[in-house]
């Protein structure tokens, strides 16, 4: 069978590479949240952490808002939609 476009960046390294560092990056997010709403360490004391923690969330946000935005676009491609409907999805 051939493969679409879509199932070409499936199989990229690249892309499983960017994909896992968000997954981590979101993972320390909310580790470090975790740990300052739970007590463990006084935020004010760990200053460059928190502020690498502050930076980090803020670029995860946009990565998830570019992210979003080409999903959305992706749904509203006409093709796509007829192909779903061809293979009865």
């Amino acid at each position: 069978m051939a493969s679409g476009q879509s199932d070409q960046g499936r199989n990229d390294p690249l892309e499983t590479l960017r994909g896992a560092f968000w997954v981590i990056a979101l993972a320390v997010i909310v580790l470090y949240a975790f740990f300052g709403v739970l007590g463990a360490f006084w935020i004010g004391n760990i200053l460059p952490l928190t502020i690498l923690v502050c930076v980090l969330a803020a670029l995860w946000l946009v990565h998830a808002a570019f992210d979003r935005r080409h999903h959305d676009e992706e749904q509203r491609d006409p093709r796509l939609r007829t192909a779903r409907q061809r293979r009865g999805f």
